[in-house]
């Protein structure tokens, strides 16, 4: 049985493909890698995904139930969570509410979304930090408050857009660190990431967008190597 499949997806804005004919399947429990340039696709399909955009053409399956068309709220109750690009917490709440908003998906009550939100900020690290209002966080605890509210929902896959971006080393190495406590947790993940030693060292495998197309498709070991990705991308991105 399938897990999340993306179908002969197109997605236009007037006359212009921001993702044309794109087809792959995301396996249970698996880290798969989502890269490519700049405007090549990646978070407008995100977005078909998760139920912000509909298909122009194609489908979107979640346990070989088709999920594309319906309201985002719908798909993250089915099971599918993201984070966002652009991290905008509720910021005149603490960090313990701002997860227990999301808690809220599932709970039955207050006791057990507080309860799930504990739960959520122990996971990341964030549980020291929960009556700080969010708008006084520095970057990097914003992005593990962005992941903290997604797993609140009680995710079976978990959309990441750009969790690592602007993040120092420290930052980059306890972010790992949560991916894949989450992956071991039985989550399976799709992660768009810029930070090659990130994508390259998590991801079991990865799909490549380029001008909204599937370019390549693979393991790391074979997106490195792989002509087309290296002339796309990879080759700009290594001697950066």
């Amino acid at each position: 049985m399938s897990f999340l499949e993306i179908r002969k997806v197109s997605r236009f804005f007037g006359g212009l493909a921001a993702i044309k004919d794109v087809s792959f399947e995301l396996r249970q429990g698996e880290i798969l890698g989502l890269i490519g340039p700049n405007g090549a696709g990646k978070t407008t399909l995100f977005n078909v995904v998760n139920g912000f955009y509909h298909p122009s053409r194609g489908d979107v399956f979640f346990k070989e139930k088709k999920i594309s068309g319906s309201k985002p709220h719908v798909i993250c109750r089915q099971g599918i969570a993201r984070t966002f690009q652009v991290v905008k917490p509720l910021q005149r709440m603490s960090v313990l509410d701002n997860v227990v908003a999301s808690s809220f998906l599932r709970a039955k009550n207050k006791e057990q979304a507080v309860e799930a939100a504990i739960d959520a900020l122990q996971f990341t690290g964030l549980y020291e930090d929960r009556d700080v209002i969010s708008r006084g966080l520095p970057l990097g605890k914003r992005k593990r408050l962005e992941i903290a509210r997604a797993l609140a929902t009680q995710p079976e896959v978990l959309l990441l857009d750009e969790s690592f971006a602007g993040l120092n080393p420290s930052e980059l190495d306890e972010s790992i660190t949560i991916i894949r406590r989450i992956k071991n947790k039985g989550i399976t993940i799709m992660i768009i990431e810029h930070h090659m030693r990130v994508i390259m060292a998590i991801s079991d495998r990865i799909v490549v967008l380029n001008y909204g197309e599937k370019i390549a498709e693979g393991t790391p070991l074979e997106i490195r190597s792989n002509p087309l990705v290296v002339e796309a991308y990879l080759g700009e991105t290594q001697s950066a």
